[in-house]
């Protein structure tokens, strides 16, 4: 489960492990063949920018909806708490540069045949 806490950490610590990353480096292999040490290199950089983008994702989401369970989020029996009327959309991140944070787009959706539900796991 995810929470407020929890994500605002991760968001404080990912900055510092993408900079040890990138000092800590060392690639091996000869640039005029297929490197597969700076082919993983990158993948584990994208993976870094991955992780905080959902985090700050996952911050921007005030509610519980299926896997997106947010602990200050749920019922009184544990159950997801959903909040369609805030969070019936669609979110798109767009880069906004190396040192600023990235913008989130919003596009509502609209329901016309089938409403959205609450799902129990239990």
């Amino acid at each position: 489960s995810r929470s407020r806490a929890g994500l605002e950490q991760a968001l404080a610590e990912i900055p510092g492990l993408r900079q040890k990353f990138w000092e800590d480096l060392k690639l091996v292999g000869r640039g005029d063949d297929l490197n597969q040490a700076l082919e993983r290199a990158g993948r584990v950089a994208d993976f870094l920018e991955l992780a905080e983008l959902m985090c700050r994702d996952a911050l921007a989401r005030e509610e519980s909806c299926g896997c997106h369970f947010r602990e200050e989020h749920e019922t009184p029996e544990g159950e997801a708490a959903r909040d369609d009327d805030h969070f019936a959309h669609v979110a798109a991140w767009e880069y906004a540069g190396p040192d600023a944070a990235p913008v989130r787009h919003v596009e509502q959706l609209t329901f016309e045949f089938v409403k959205p539900s609450t799902r129990s796991y239990r």
